[in-house]
């Protein structure tokens, strides 16, 4: 079996990101904290939604599995 590495998003914490899921979603927010399975609490997050619009969803929590990007959007 083998052994879950956590992520290095240590440098991360505080700092603003934008998450590309799967599905065609976008979101933006403010990292407060993950765990080794990539599960990431977000917030002030904002969904970018069609036609320019955006949502303010607050906190929330994003699993792992539906990440396919995620950016650092200040300096690191």
């Amino acid at each position: 079996m083998s052994k879950v590495h956590p992520p290095k998003l240590k440098k991360c914490m505080d700092q603003k990101l934008s998450l590309k899921l799967n599905g065609d979603r976008h979101v933006q927010g403010i990292l407060r904290g993950f765990n080794p399975f990539m599960n990431l609490v977000i917030d002030e997050c904002v969904e970018m939604a069609t036609h320019g619009q955006q949502n303010n969803t607050g906190t929330v929590v994003v699993r792992g599995d539906p990440i396919i990007r995620l950016e650092a959007l200040e300096r690191v």
